[in-house]
């Protein structure tokens, strides 16, 4: 619904005044239909439901995997405040499900989900040197200003944190930086495997990979694909 924006462009107080005809024309609307809206307008409520739906949808798009409670988290940071049975209403009405959380069907009928990304791992959580095996997982932890992310990776053979990021919100640069991390203080890489588990968090949202030198190896919900949503090629930098 584009009306409210025209009424809001044409008010008197407006700080840069746009005639209703000429916001009409940009916006290819008709002006009767906007005339016959201003005797019923929408009510305060629909209107305030209209922006949260909005927020919730630009969080969504962004992050398809991201259910609604991170929703409300990306919605309330862009001003748009709700609670989180309000914005797994709007999510449902709309059909805004995660892209891994929402299943088709249940018992014997149900239809079997994505297949499960190799696992190169083979739950054998062992290495016989440093750079062989790293591991990693993302929080969450509450503080006074509101939540807080880490993304930590361990290298399994020495047991200590070789890379980390923090993050008021958990987005895919997170990962990314963590990575960026590890391979900064570790150097060279090449046939490290990245694990983590298949959690809600789709910044690290497969079974594990494999990256070298030459590159990312292919694999769905891989570096590869993080690179594609990361500007600047930040998968492809961490690695090489």
């Amino acid at each position: 619904m584009m009306y409210p924006l025209v009424r809001e462009l044409a008010a008197a107080d407006a700080p840069y005044r746009v005639p209703v005809a000429v916001t009409c024309r940009v916006l290819g609307l008709a002006r009767q239909p906007y005339y016959r809206w201003l005797t019923r307008p929408v009510t305060d409520a629909e209107t305030a439901e209209a922006y949260r739906a909005n927020a919730l949808f630009d969080a969504h798009r962004d992050d398809p995997e991201f259910g609604h409670r991170f929703l409300a988290d990306e919605a309330r940071a862009a001003g748009e405040a709700m609670a989180e049975r309000t914005a797994w209403r709007i999510c449902r009405d709309n059909g805004w499900w995660s892209a891994f959380g929402k299943r088709k069907g249940r018992g014997k009928n149900a239809k079997a989900g994505p297949p499960v990304h190799d696992d190169l791992v083979r739950r054998h959580f062992t290495a016989d040197g440093p750079n062989r095996l790293w591991l990693t997982d993302i929080t969450e932890h509450a503080t006074g200003e509101g939540k807080l992310y880490l993304c930590a990776i361990k290298d399994v053979y020495s047991g200590r944190i070789v890379g980390y990021s923090i993050d008021a919100r958990m987005k895919s640069r997170l990962a990314v930086a963590a990575l960026e991390s590890a391979v900064a203080r570790r150097g060279p890489a090449a046939g490290c495997v990245v694990h983590s588990d298949r959690g809600s968090q789709g910044e690290f949202n497969w079974s594990s990979q494999h990256f070298d030198l030459g590159g990312v190896r292919r694999g769905h919900g891989g570096l590869e694909f993080e690179d594609q949503r990361c500007s600047g090629g930040s998968a492809s930098a961490v690695a090489c």
